[in-house]
């Protein structure tokens, strides 16, 4: 495709980026790989974009080959008894394979409506299957790591194929060993494994567990727990609508700190503190980025703060990336003068320093 004629705005949730300097639609899986071999061996840059979901990218674009995963497929590979449940799922299992470019959220309806179990409380995150190992992406009480079973990946410093087990993966609190070598992998499938029933898995979040009715640690039909999850994405901003500028984001800019005990022992008392098997202890970045005096609509347009959630940068219309920019910068700045704790950005920055 011609230099300069795809804007990269045009294909993120934050709706910010300059022009690819070449774009490439990877629809099969070796289309993907070959784009990437290739650029490689030309000793050209590599961004490979899956939704635009969680990347922030520079004014000036990406001076190099943008390779978009646009690969489909969902394979149902195999099946295994695992449980017993008495609360409403059969002894029973899958194992499935999804393709890198499908899309998250299509997939978990697909699984609910399979009865898989696992990731009904994931439901509502923007963006592409692939991402999600990458990311170890969780919300309300669940990880994604969780369900995987496996990771295809393009490894692009022995030039092979190179399939990861679960275990092997590095999953950690928004992190794995793809994520810690950021120029090393491409992401061509994930292998879930799923029990099987109506009822989801435990439900661990306390806000979600309200929205049901239920106690946490109960379960509920997979269906009631989607949507209980959408509706409160939805309070926050955080499933995508073009006529809503809440959504105009990456969803939440900056991960929860894990500390030190020495750390948490220094915040204010009514700081949140959640104990992890590591002995270190999860903060709350929302609730630091609100305790240093930054509300909800915080900031000037064209970027602000989200209305909805103080956790999300957003684009009210015509922002550009130094914009964003700036405001993440400030917001930063205010919590480590005020608290001693430098927040981490959970997106990818491209051509950016924050």
């Amino acid at each position: 495709m011609v230099a300069g004629t795809v804007r990269l705005a045009d294909h993120t949730t934050m709706r910010v980026g300059g022009p690819a300097g070449r774009w490439v639609e990877a629809s099969t899986e070796a289309d993907l790989v070959e784009a990437v071999r290739t650029a490689d061996a030309d000793g050209e840059p590599v961004l490979v974009l899956g939704g635009g979901s969680n990347v922030l990218v520079s004014d000036e674009g990406f001076d190099g080959t943008v390779v978009h995963v646009a690969t489909r497929s969902l394979q149902v590979a195999g099946g295994v008894c695992r449980i017993d449940d008495p609360q409403g799922a059969q002894c029973g299992g899958a194992v499935i394979q999804v393709a890198a470019g499908e899309s998250w959220d299509d997939f978990v309806a697909a699984a609910i409506d399979n009865k898989w179990r696992g990731v009904e409380a994931l439901s509502g995150i923007p963006g592409s299957v692939g991402a999600t190992p990458i990311q170890n992406v969780g919300a309300y009480g669940q990880e994604v790591a969780e369900s995987i079973e496996s990771v295809r990946t393009w490894d692009r410093t022995t030039n092979r194929f190179s399939t990861f087990a679960a275990s092997d993966c590095g999953f950690g609190y928004r992190s794995s060993r793809f994520k810690a070598e950021p120029a090393r992998y491409v992401v061509l499938s994930v292998t879930f494994q799923f029990h099987q029933g109506n009822v989801s898995m435990p439900v661990r979040y306390a806000e979600l567990a309200r929205s049901l009715g239920i106690e946490p640690g109960a379960k509920a039909p997979m269906r009631e727990v989607r949507e209980a999850v959408l509706q409160l994405r939805r309070s926050k901003g955080m499933v995508l609508d073009a006529a809503d500028h809440d959504t105009w984001s990456a969803g939440s800019f900056f991960t929860n700190p894990l500390l030190s005990t020495e750390q948490a022992a220094a915040l204010p008392e009514a700081a949140p503190r959640f104990v992890q098997p590591d002995g270190r202890v999860k903060s709350s970045a929302a609730w630091l980025i609100e305790a240093a005096g930054f509300g909800k609509g915080f900031g000037t347009p064209p970027a602000t703060l989200s209305t909805k959630h103080t956790l999300a940068l957003t684009n009210r219309g015509g922002a550009a990336a130094h914009d964003l920019l700036r405001l993440a910068r400030q917001v930063r700045e205010g919590v480590r003068d005020r608290f001693g704790i430098t927040l981490v950005p959970e997106p990818v920055l491209v051509g950016l320093a924050l």
